[in-house]
């Protein structure tokens, strides 16, 4: 079904190129402009490897690799060199991008953002980390939910970025919202790949979603990221995965019209309807509230678990990072950023 990973491709066909992008360490703004221009290369080669790409994806810390570093010095913004690069770099090869920053945050810790800029260098989507990776991140939590958007030839897209997958709330979210193609971007390190794999796959079939997700890859020096890139069928098949070979771009063909049409006529495993109209045989329409004490408790603020007081790991002080003096209280959102 991945025609030769794209090669041959269908009218309705969107074909996906994820990159195991070599994990740099990136510490000065010098090292920030080379990381930069590294994966504009990278956009160029996508273009090169595959004539028939819609979307080049590049995992999380792409840019920055995995240090945690903070530093004002290299975080990046949506009006800055680093964006702007990749903007140009989508246009100048006539593809669409999915691009990872830590970006600055004046109120607060950085966020962990991601971009998807299309082929006329436009930014489409604009996403903030939900879920930073506790205890070992330092991201401000984001604030802005789960954005979709129109993808390449008629796509409906949505970015999650790599421990959100870990929360089957996140896909379900994209999913209710639209979305037919869920990327996953990530830094993991091998530990991970088990529950990488059966997230990928679980996500996908609970949700009638496509899932193409795809980790930085090689080393360091001191961390090992693990590639993985794979792009998992909307019934939870993989089509295509990847090794650890740094900077192989893993591709697939992906068609979401299969994925409206298995929406509207598949009825046993139609999970994300059911979910809303449980019972449907029983009562018309189906049972329609809300049986689930987490999801009121969440809603009303009383989140808690019967083991909350047993926790151990409520800050990240394990990992080096002092215990933070602050509650989270949102802010507000410019018109811009919402859009």
């Amino acid at each position: 079904m991945s025609g030769l990973g794209g090669l041959n491709k269908a009218p309705n066909g969107v074909v996906l190129g994820m990159v195991q992008l070599q994990l740099p360490n990136v510490v000065t703004p010098a090292d920030l402009s080379a990381q930069t221009k590294q994966i504009c290369d990278m956009v160029a080669k996508a273009r090169r490897n595959l004539p028939t790409m819609d979307l080049v994806v590049f995992p999380e810390y792409s840019l920055h690799g995995l240090s945690m570093d903070t530093n004002p010095e290299i975080m990046c913004r949506l009006d800055g060199p680093e964006v702007e690069a990749f903007k140009i770099a989508c246009q100048e090869n006539d593809i669409w991008g999915c691009f990872s920053i830590m970006e600055y945050n004046p109120k607060g810790n950085p966020y962990n953002s991601g971009l998807i800029i299309d082929n006329q260098g436009e930014i489409k989507l604009y996403y903030r980390k939900l879920h930073p990776w506790v205890p070992v991140e330092p991201w401000e939590p984001g604030n802005i939910g789960i954005p979709v958007c129109e993808g390449p030839n008629g796509s409906k897209l949505a970015l999650i970025i790599c421990h959100d997958g870990m929360f089957p709330e996140m896909a379900r979210e994209c999913a209710y919202k639209g979305a037919e193609i869920m990327i996953r971007t990530a830094g993991y390190t091998a530990p991970i790949r088990h529950s990488w794999q059966i997230t990928n796959q679980a996500n996908a079939f609970c949700n009638l979603i496509y899932t193409a997700s795809v980790c930085m890859c090689g080393s360091d020096g001191t961390f090992d990221s693990m590639g993985e890139g794979m792009i998992i069928n909307y019934d939870g098949t993989p089509l295509v995965t990847g090794g650890n070979r740094p900077d192989e771009i893993i591709t697939a063909e992906v068609r979401p019209d299969l994925v409206r049409e298995a929406r509207q006529h598949w009825s046993v495993e139609n999970n994300i309807y059911q979910f809303g109209h449980r019972g449907y045989v029983a009562v018309k329409g189906g049972a329609q509230d809300c049986p689930y004490t987490y999801m009121k408790d969440l809603v009303d603020g009383n989140y808690r678990l019967p083991w909350e007081e047993e926790v151990v790991y409520t800050d990240g002080t394990s990992c080096g990072f002092p215990v933070p003096d602050r509650l989270y209280a949102g802010e507000e959102i410019s018109e811009a950023v919402k859009a």
